[in-house]
């Protein structure tokens, strides 16, 4: 079956590259055609690519519109198209890793920033990050509230504050981030070998249940 990574999509060339890069690494570990869609913004979309019984893997942080909504609609009642959950808190070692790589210390006040979402189960997933993180606090770039800089200067003491990106990519909204007043900004999650590896569960973990069902 081939395997589908239903990305949000991004005007940012860098994040673009950042999503090739992910299927790039991820066809190294599996036996079938491995395809890049998009949710918004970008060509092919996710209905453009399920053309034949496949796997679509969501590469988002979080289950919001989008993963809820949107592309179970673009899949449409396909009885040969088997949609996963999403990369969602899988992706927290890969992020504990990048802050680490940043210049995180003990003692550091670690906040977690999110792009936000109107969805409050995503809202949830993102706080349920931030407590494996062991962040202080959680702050949104756009969407939902309170906003990064707001809780970035609320943190702020005699310690250091650091920024986790509990994003994938390089763009608009990490530029937010690097803007927000914080000591540190941990990159994106991007292409961790720890995302890559997760990824590739889903894909394995959906492909063993269609045998077992068939």
């Amino acid at each position: 079956m081939k395997l589908v990574l239903a990305f949000h999509g991004t005007r940012s060339t860098t994040g673009i590259a950042v999503c090739s890069e992910i299927a790039d690494l991820v066809r190294a570990h599996v036996d079938v055609p491995v395809v890049v869609a998009y949710a918004d913004v970008l060509q092919p979309d996710v209905r453009s690519v399920v053309d034949g019984p496949c796997v679509v893997v969501p590469v988002f942080l979080a289950a919001g519109y989008h993963v809820r909504v949107d592309i179970p609609e673009q899949i449409g009642p396909r009885g040969d198209v088997v949609l996963t959950p999403p990369l969602g808190l899988d992706a927290v070692p890969a992020v504990r890793d990048r802050l680490r790589e940043a210049g995180f210390r003990r003692g550091d006040a670690v906040v977690l920033a999110a792009a936000g979402s109107s969805d409050t189960r995503a809202l949830a997933a993102v706080r349920a990050a931030a407590g494996m993180l062991g962040a202080e606090a959680v702050g949104y770039v756009a969407t939902a509230s309170p906003r990064i800089a707001d809780v970035v200067a609320a943190v702020r003491g005699r310690r250091r504050v650091v920024v986790a990106s509990w994003l994938l990519a390089p763009g608009a909204f990490h530029s937010v981030l690097q803007g927000c007043g914080a000591d540190l900004v941990s990159p994106p999650v991007g292409a961790h070998p720890l995302v890559v590896e997760a990824l590739v569960r889903r894909y394995f973990e959906a492909r063993a249940g269609v045998v077992r069902s068939a």
